[in-house]
């Protein structure tokens, strides 16, 4: 414990610009600030906190936000009638959908608005009819952090956060991973992020590992150019002549990107140093496929961690199994099943699932964060049953997060292989049928070149 405790410090050292001063943490900030480690809080102290954290968030954004006040009154319900921790079943829920309906131009400046919780600090939008990116870049460029993801359908889901809720998020990730894989983490190794370079894009995956380049001292990056709205749509289809160049751009990019990666691998290997590569998965598969075809392997053992983030479809109809792109990473790169995890997130949250090494059943930080399960009714079910996941997300200070999805998931009590306490959900989350495939790292998988994993 006291190895793990200086272990948590090491990590909090590393990133403390992103917890806010503790004299100004509201019971949400404590939810996700105090515990040393998400997935091994006892129950009852966890539903303390998870219990004070989203009645605190639901009252905030009660109180605060306009279009969620008057979307709780049609449901006849306010914060005094949260009471216990039953209550916070009755919290009405968003559908994800929501995310995804918005007009064009300034008119799309005035629904992020009206998104948004509480005040708005100034925002100058020069353009007479802006763009979805010169929307964003206003807001980004007065103090907050817009960012967002996309389906198949190739509409986007936009989410506006305030700059501590950013950095909630950002936390959260890195304290998830990396109590997760303790003791394996150290900042004195090298990393490769494989998405957009954060500086360059607002896609949400890729800006929220901008933490990734505090937790450790050498990251490099997969794509590094700017990424932005009318690129994706460029090179996901249309655009005439223009879009066809841009197409033909990323494929060529794509490769120089897989045979960067396979450079850097050896270069890591030769020096024998700790690795980690963290981002879309298809990236890494690609790289794993060119070395299968070329009869070459690593052997980086336990001086190697991949950490991936959704993205499972790989080309238009095929789909890796987690359990089996593990196998690969082992057999290519040597790196052993334990130190390869999945993480499950969305734009519209900041709870982090991470994949247990014991078992690769996702892990949920259930202090701040609680997870629900509801039939084609949005009834919930009990443990054990599949049905549509939902989320109640205390860190969500500057946007409703009461969320329906459009995922499928069965939850379960407690893990079946390890002794965490909290909630888990099933290794492997599936779209709801109807539902579109979404995702930061599906759009990424598209974006780039469908040839890549051939």
């Amino acid at each position: 414990m006291v190895e793990f405790e200086q272990y948590v410090a090491k990590l909090e050292k590393c990133i403390s610009k992103y917890i806010p001063p503790k004299d100004t943490w509201t019971p949400a900030d404590e939810a996700v600030y105090k515990p040393r480690d998400f997935y091994r809080i006892p129950l009852k102290e966890a539903e303390e906190m998870q219990f004070k954290s989203i009645k605190y968030a639901f009252s905030h954004h009660y109180e605060n936000n306009a279009f969620y006040h008057n979307f709780c009154k049609e449901h006849n319900m306010s914060p005094t009638d949260i009471k216990t921790l039953d209550d916070l079943e009755k919290i009405p829920l968003v559908p994800d959908k929501f995310f995804k309906d918005y007009p064009a131009g300034k008119d799309f400046a005035t629904w992020v608005g009206n998104v948004y919780t509480g005040d708005l600090p100034k925002i100058v939008i020069k353009n007479r009819r802006p763009s979805y990116d010169d929307v964003i870049n206003a807001f980004n460029k007065a103090g907050l952090a817009v960012t967002y993801s996309s389906g198949t359908g190739g509409r986007h889901t936009f989410i506006p956060r305030d700059q501590r809720t950013f950095y909630a998020s950002e936390y959260a990730i890195a304290k998830s991973l990396i109590s997760m894989i303790y003791p394996f983490w150290e900042h004195d190794s090298y990393g490769y992020e494989l998405m957009p370079n954060p500086k360059k894009t607002n896609i949400y995956a890729g800006k929220v590992l901008e933490v990734y380049f505090d937790a450790i001292k050498d990251v490099s990056v997969a794509i590094d150019r700017e990424v932005n709205t009318k690129l994706i749509q460029l090179t996901m289809g249309g655009g005439g002549i223009k879009g066809k160049i841009i197409r033909l751009f990323s494929k060529r990019a794509s490769h120089k990107m897989i045979d960067d990666i396979i450079k850097w691998l050896e270069e890591r290997e030769k020096a024998k140093d700790k690795i980690t590569l963290v981002g879309a998965p298809f990236i890494l598969l690609s790289v794993m496929n060119k070395l299968k075809k070329e009869g070459r392997s690593f052997d980086f053992g336990e001086r190697g961690g991949v950490a991936t983030g959704g993205g499972w479809k790989i080309q238009e109809h095929n789909r890796v199994p987690v359990a089996d792109f593990r196998k690969q990473v082992k057999e290519v790169l040597g790196i052993p099943g334990k130190y390869c995890l999945d993480v499950y997130g969305m734009v519209e949250g900041n709870g982090w699932m991470v994949h247990c090494p014991e078992g690769h059943y996702l892990h949920i930080p259930y202090s701040y964060y609680k997870p629900m399960v509801l039939d084609e009714e949005f009834r919930q079910v009990d443990y054990g049953e599949w049905g549509r996941f939902a989320f109640l997300d205390a860190a969500a200070m500057s946007y409703p997060g009461f969320i329906v999805t459009g995922d499928q998931v069965r939850l379960l009590e407690h893990c079946p292989v390890c002794d965490r306490p909290g909630p888990v959900l099933e290794p492997e989350v599936k779209r709801v049928p109807g539902e579109e495939i979404r995702g930061c790292a599906e759009e990424m998988r598209s974006m780039l070149s469908s040839d890549l994993g051939k």
